[in-house]
């Protein structure tokens, strides 16, 4: 969410008094405009027709003149006397009648949109943000419908109970997302923001709605709608520094209001598949500002997620110098997986004032603040402070989803409604002991608990350690409603087949959520104490390397065993706390009585005699095994992103980002001769990473890190440094791992190291030049890694890539040199994408 994007410079004064103007805006075959303005003329009072062209306007009694339009229309006006009766006026709109100056283009000569352009490109700038300060009101509407649902979705069935519970009918048609609410907007140069949700109301839901002002500023370089994952690199606005390299212009004709000239020009890329609008833009002569536009985003615009965008603009004079967007509507058509579905989003802007006093704190980390009482407004409530009429289908969705959930709420925790959700859980089944898992709650507000059961089959391994692996896992979470604390319990079981070996452990886990109000907000902060024990086998690096679901496919198919482990007999403690301000601190205090572990089997599928399973322990550091030994380590691990923001709700507070990259430190300490530990170190590590979204240019992710050891006087091998290597064809962790590296060859005990990872998306700059790759959306992804211990030992690699193959799969080319003089290549398939970047995958 990128705030500073979303925010607009406009706005209406409203006051509701006792006359009341209605009617409707159709054009002059009586088809109804949606959404049109209407203005007071001489006032920046006004409002905006819904969808089916009606409106409503409350004013004092008196004399006005009202007039209403619509991009592509001429406005029309009509005084009207004001009353304490309620007044009946209705517009007829007829399409803009465009004259064309006497302007001669001779052959090969320029179009006079062209220059029309460049005078609004060199005002574009003074215009973007024209306030030093201002607050307004968003009245903010969003409606989603569906016009058809498949049967399944990702191969779960959609019955008539689940269409049902959506709000739809039998073929899946029907309003599946409704919200209204009510936004006060504040903004300070240079960048300071803040968004005060006043109210919120969801069809069906105590919801907050989506409260969000969705202000397009096309006075901006690079335009964002709505989220980054519609296009990460945003759009190229019409009007934009360089945007006649990426558009053509067309001169339509002009027409006039208020004595003001306005052009109409026609904007169509240059090329297909870069991030560009479509459409018409209006251009006031003169000052060279936007008046109106109406411009659209399909696929061929590298449009993500939806199918199209719509987007129409009305812009209206705030005071003589200063224009602003009187209402916005927002247009998109979804038609995927057999989902199709449309929906709008309508802004209107109200009670604008220039230049208030903010109190000294006003603008804090706190960018998102809901009020108390967000979503328990009353229906009169909204009646009054509506500035657009609801459409029929809209009061059918309310009437009906309110009521439901209010009939569900009142009996949610009654006795029969609670027996009903029991038994909706149903018995304990086999194949959710084994396949699926299960998952109950005993659905008591006052005394809540639940527990987990992780299913066997999915939970398999092979290594050549214990061979087929059980692991059996659970949990119980018992909630204390009036302390905010909660209570997890987790055992586990494993045992290995071909070792005959059994280990179990568990982890009781205690959280506490604090949340307390003051006179400037909320203050919000997490605590968690974790203690852990028992028996239980560990990879070498804690980092955990490569997956056992992996290693098991390359143990069992390739006759390779990268997986290497140990036995511990441990016990842990550790906390954890987050802190309002970004800072986040833990501490741990490790006991481990570590015991080495031998191959116990070689069956593999792979038959090849040239193939032998390597010892179980990091052989390219030592020469056999390590012997047994005690480990006492305390750590402590700090992480801090100054500037962090948050959006803060009515009972808890939520970070979501900042514009500096997040600090991290680690200090370990190996104590020798407490609880007969063998081991005496000293061991650092300070990290920086972030990732940068440099908007058409692309994504720039990147994390550094030194560190080293500053005693070593007794280090054993799981306590060295170590590099996440990856010598599999699946990718490791991108931005922390070496794709191409030894998982062990290179870790040290050396007093200093570095490491450095450094990624750029380019989400569809430069493969939009070539045909195949553009149509098909994949996007060139480059960067490299490395590390430095000294000239016998470190690693550099470098990578090119595509990613966003369908959605979610990426696939790297590597080439790197191991200690200067070992070169090699490789690809490596992973995860990544508009889908498969958020995938992760699981150890």
């Amino acid at each position: 969410m990128r705030i500073l994007h979303l925010l607009s410079l406009i706005a209406i004064s409203f006051s509701a008094s006792a006359g009341r103007i209605s009617g409707i805006v159709t054009d002059n075959k009586g088809k109804t405009l949606p959404f049109a303005s209407i203005l007071v003329k001489g006032t920046s009072k006004g409002t905006t027709a819904n969808n089916e062209g009606k409106y409503f306007l409350e004013l004092d009694p008196g004399t006005y003149t009202i007039s209403a339009q619509y991009v592509g229309y001429e406005r029309v006006e009509k005084k009207v006397t004001v009353s304490d009766k309620a007044v009946d006026l209705d517009f007829q709109l007829t399409l803009q009648q465009l004259s064309l100056k006497e302007v001669v283009v001779r052959p090969g000569g320029e179009d006079p949109a062209y220059e029309i352009i460049r005078n609004a490109i060199k005002m574009r700038k003074g215009y973007e943000n024209p306030l030093d300060s201002f607050t307004c009101e968003a009245y903010i509407k969003t409606l989603i419908k569906t016009r058809k649902l498949p049967k399944k979705i990702f191969g779960q069935k959609i019955d008539s109970e689940d269409k049902k519970g959506m709000g739809v009918d039998s073929v899946g048609k029907g309003i599946i997302y409704l919200s209204e609410s009510l936004t006060k907007v504040a903004f300070k140069k240079p960048n300071k923001t803040k968004l005060e949700v006043l109210s919120g109301r969801e069809s069906g839901s105590n919801g907050f709605g989506f409260n969000f002002p969705t202000f397009i500023n096309f006075y901006s370089n690079t335009v964002n709608v709505f989220a980054s994952q519609l296009n990460p690199r945003g759009f190229i606005s019409p009007i934009s520094d360089g945007a006649i390299h990426y558009y053509k212009y067309q001169y339509l004709g002009s027409f006039w209001e208020d004595g003001k000239e306005i052009n109409q020009i026609k904007v169509t890329p240059r090329r297909k598949y870069e991030p560009l609008f479509s459409g018409t833009i209006a251009i006031t002569e003169g000052d060279w500002r936007i008046h109106s536009l109406e411009l659209t985003l399909t696929k061929e615009s590298q449009l993500e997620i939806v199918d199209t965008v719509r987007i129409r603009q009305m812009q209206v004079p705030i005071t003589n110098e200063v224009w602003r967007t009187k209402d916005q509507v927002v247009y998109f058509t979804f038609n995927q997986f057999g989902i199709d579905a449309v929906g709008n989003f309508l802004n209107v802007y109200n009670k604008y004032e220039f230049n208030p006093a903010f109190s000294k704190r006003y603008f804090n980390n706190v960018v998102v603040k809901y009020d108390t009482a967000v979503n328990k407004k009353s229906k009169q409530y909204w009646d009054s402070v509506r500035p657009v009429a609801l459409e029929p289908e809209e009061v059918k969705d309310y009437k009906i989803k309110d009521s439901v959930f209010q009939f569900q709420r009142d009996s949610v925790w009654s006795k029969r409604s609670i027996d009903s959700l029991k038994k909706r859980q149903g018995h304990v089944k086999p194949m959710q002991i084994l396949w699926s898992g299960f998952n109950r709650s005993n659905f008591n507000p006052k005394n809540p608990w639940r527990y987990s059961w992780d299913p066997l089959i999915k939970n398999l391994q092979y290594n050549t350690v214990e061979g087929l692996v059980i692991n059996a896992g659970a949990s119980f979470t018992k909630s204390f409603v009036a302390s905010k604390r909660s209570l997890t319990i987790a055992p586990h079981l494993r045992y290995g087949i071909s070792n005959e070996h059994f280990n179990a452990w568990a982890s009781i886990n205690l959280s506490k959520q604090n949340f307390t109000w003051d006179n400037e907000g909320g203050t919000t902060g997490r605590s968690t104490w974790t203690l852990t024990g028992g028996s239980r086998v560990s990879q070498f690096n804690k980092a955990n390397p490569i997956t056992p679901f992996l290693n098991s496919i390359y143990t069992l198919l390739f006759k390779q065993n990268y997986l290497k482990l140990y036995e511990n007999r441990f016990a842990e403690l550790q906390y954890q706390h987050r802190y309002d301000n970004g800072l986040r601190i833990s501490g741990s205090l490790l006991y481990e009585d570590r015991l080495p572990l031998e191959n116990t089997t070689d069956f593999s599928f792979n038959k090849s005699s040239s193939k032998v399973f390597t010892p179980n322990y990091p052989f390219e550091k030592l020469d056999t095994q390590f012997v047994r030994h005690q480990a006492l380590i305390a750590g402590i691990d700090i992480q801090f992103r100054p500037g962090q923001r948050y959006i803060q709700f009515p009972r808890n507070k939520m970070a979501f980002g900042s514009k500096y990259p997040t600090f991290g430190f680690q200090y370990l300490h190996g104590i020798d001769k407490v609880l007969g530990s063998d081991v005496n170190f000293d061991k650092w590590r300070l990290s920086v990473w972030d990732d940068m979204n440099l908007k058409l240019k692309g994504t720039l992710k990147y994390r550094f890190s030194i560190g080293g050891f500053i005693n070593r006087d007794k280090v054993y091998i799981q306590d060295y440094q170590h590099f996440n290597g990856n010598q599999i064809l699946f990718a490791s962790q991108y931005t922390n791992s070496f794709q191409l590296a030894p998982y062990y060859a290179n870790s040290t005990t050396a007093s200093f190291y570095t490491t450095a990872h450094l990624e750029h998306h380019f989400n569809g700059l430069l493969t939009n030049k070539i045909p195949l790759f553009r149509k098909l959306n994949w996007n060139l992804v480059g960067g490299g890694n490395a590390f430095y211990v000294n000239k016998s030992n470190n690693y550099a690699e470098a990578f090119v890539g595509l990613e966003n193959i369908f959605k979610i799969a990426r696939v790297d080319f590597v080439a790197a040199y191991l200690n200067g003089k070992s070169a090699q290549t490789g690809i490596r398939i992973g995860f990544g994408g508009l889908l498969g970047s958020s995938i992760r995958v699981g150890r």
